[in-house]
Parts: structure tokens; sequence; C-alpha cells
């Protein structure tokens, strides 16, 4: 089934599309780079964002052939629309306390470990939210289809997001500060509902 665009999202996409041409870009780095616009209301991000098209590529595969999304936050969870499958999201689980308290990680380092023992190489993950998501992922041996690495925050943020590049993860990521996990959320979607056609 098709998915229905509302009058709202197509006029806000037509008043996108007369500020900022990105007619040039590559068709998924341009869905990306337009959904996390329209998502933010913040035209940074058509320099800000770091999209490579081959990475989207795989991510995109990856997802129409059933890979797990896994996401560091319930609010990056909540705002994925359309997954089709559990988003696998184990911050709050009692598990990931207790590994937290353990080791010494924050709770979403811990997740990540704990989500990477359910999935198993080959998913996708969305970081919004938690830099230190972030850096466990990269010093994992995650193997990933795609990682949306868009934590926000003035400790640790930009850092991260800087050391996913430098890892060679095929990702998505921005340079700085913001990020969110509507942003985040906004990245996977475009990829999404490219699922679609």
């Amino acid at each position: 089934m098709s998915r229905v665009v509302h009058p709202i999202e197509q006029e806000s996409y037509r008043i996108l599309r007369d500020r900022v041409d990105l007619r040039q870009l590559p068709p998924l780095t341009r869905a990306v780079v337009e959904r996390v616009v329209h998502a933010s209301a913040d035209l940074d991000y058509v320099t800000d964002l770091v999209c490579d098209e081959a990475a989207l590529a795989g991510g995109l595969a990856a997802l129409r052939a059933g890979a797990s999304i896994v996401t560091d936050v319930a609010m990056v969870a909540a705002g994925i629309t359309r997954a089709g499958r559990e988003i696998v999201c184990p911050v709050a689980e009692p598990a990931t306390a207790v590994l937290a308290g353990e080791t010494g990680l924050t709770r979403s380092a811990a997740a990540v470990r704990i989500a990477l023992d359910r999935v198993g190489p080959g998913a996708v993950w969305v970081v919004g939210c938690a830099p230190t998501a972030l850096f466990e992922l990269i010093a994992v041996d995650a193997a990933p289809a795609l990682v949306v690495g868009l934590p926000v925050g003035f400790v640790g943020a930009a850092e991260s997001k800087a050391a996913l590049r430098a890892s060679g993860l095929p990702a998505v990521s921005n340079i700085g500060e913001k990020g969110g996990s509507a942003v985040a959320a906004a990245a996977l979607n475009a990829l999404l509902y490219q699922e679609e056609t």
C-alpha cells in the first residue's frame, strides 16, 4: 500500500523546494536531506548532513531484505513510521541497567551491546540522542548495514559523529552538535518511504 501524503506535507515540501534546489543531489541523498529539512525546518542541514549514496543504497537494500532496525532511545523509535518490523530499543530494559552498572557504561552504550546480541550483523542502527551509544557502536564489531548517526548535544555529539565518519562504517551523519531523535527518525523514514517504490 503506497503512502498517502497529507496536503500540509505537500505544501511543506513545495516551500522547501522553493527555498533550496536539491535536484543536483543523488536520489537517496536528496530524499534524506529533504526529509530531515522537512522534519526540522532547518535549512542548515542542506550543507551540514554528510550522506554517501552507496551507503544509503546499501541501507535501503538491507531494509528491503527485512533488516532489523535498532534505535538508541524510544523517542527515535516513536518517530519511525512504516517500519514493517519490530524496532529493537533495549535502553529501558532491566538487563540494560544491570549491564550498565556492572561495566560503568551509560545505559545507551550498554543497550548497544544488548541489541547487538539480539540482531547480529547487518542491522540498520539509528542513533539520535546518545553520543555514547554511537561511540559504543563504533567500538564493537556490529557490521551494520547502515548507521544513522545524528545524536544531539554539547558533550560528545560532534565528536561521536566525526568518529563515525572516520570509522568507515556506512553512515549518515552531520557536522556539529545538532541532531536529535526527530532528525534521526526522519533520515530513516526517507529510506523507508523509498522502500515502497
